[in-house]
């Protein structure tokens, strides 16, 4: 299904480079969990929690807690996704950035 094409609006939220680089690796997947994000990053536990909850509270991304088979202790995965609001915001952002660097279109 084709995306719709959204109007360019800069974003103050998804600029932030931590934030900016979390929604290009989630535009594309479904779900990414927290400690593949966290380590493709390069950050912190607590630097990632920070942005994800900046991302969390405008709803552009939804955190989910599952437990995992795979796992013999009782801690649970965090997935990590963009939400339908958080793609149209990215989408939208990206746009913004290309006119400002003249690619537009």
């Amino acid at each position: 299904m084709p995306c719709a094409v959204v109007e360019a609006r800069f974003n103050d939220v998804i600029h932030a480079p931590v934030r900016l680089r979390i929604c290009g690796l989630l535009r594309p997947v479904e779900q990414v969990d927290f400690a593949v994000l966290r380590d493709t990053l390069g950050v912190s536990d607590a630097t990632l929690s920070k942005h994800l909850k900046a991302l969390a509270e405008v709803g552009y991304v939804r955190l989910i807690k599952a437990t995992s088979a795979a796992r013999r202790d009782a801690r649970r995965l965090t997935w990590v996704a963009l939400t339908p609001t958080g793609l149209d915001a990215f989408d939208a952002h990206v746009r913004a950035l290309q006119e400002i660097a003249g690619n537009a279109g």
